[in-house]
């Protein structure tokens, strides 16, 4: 039984997708997948497609770059949720230029009010070098904080780096 949060952190192309997709899939609930990311250019409708065909069938997907707090309101305890992820959907309020603590109010409050159990993606992304500019700076700093906020709220936190999962925080199902 997954708890009402969980958080899967990693680096790039860690394997946390398809490690959360796992967690959710073995819950034997609805599956709901909540994707975040949009398709600009031709490289990412090509990362989508992958993600979309290794997932393989029986999701129901919702493209929400924007308000997940209240795409996941609405959710009812039936479904299991997977949001990937949590790094898109910064990148998405920072380009929309969007009231970073407002949105981030409103997404803890959602998934206060969701009753099915989220899955959570994110990126770590404080392990790198300084970024040589400040926009890159700044999103840094501000996916920190969103990652500090989100394993705070969480009751199960698994750091995924090649592919192999270390818990942080509670136990695995």
């Amino acid at each position: 039984m997954l708890p009402g949060l969980t958080l899967v952190i990693g680096g790039a192309a860690s394997g946390k997708s398809a490690f959360a997709e796992g967690l959710v899939s073995r819950t034997g609930r609805e599956r709901v997948y909540l994707a975040t990311a949009e398709a600009h250019d031709d490289e990412m409708r090509q990362k989508l497609e992958r993600h979309r065909d290794s997932r393989g069938p029986g999701w129901r997907t919702i493209e929400e770059p924007l308000d997940l707090g209240r795409t996941l309101a609405a959710i009812s305890g039936e479904h299991a949720v997977l949001v990937d992820c949590a790094t898109m959907w910064l990148s998405n309020q920072m380009l929309a230029e969007n009231d970073l603590d407002q949105a981030e109010a409103e997404l803890m409050a959602g998934l206060s009010l969701c009753a099915a159990p989220v899955v959570m993606v994110t990126n770590e992304v404080g392990l790198c070098v300084v970024p040589d500019n400040a926009l890159a700076r700044r999103f840094r700093e501000a996916q920190g904080r969103l990652n500090c906020k989100l394993a705070a709220k969480a009751g199960l936190v698994v750091n995924v780096m090649a592919g192999l999962p270390q818990v942080l925080k509670g136990e695995m199902p």
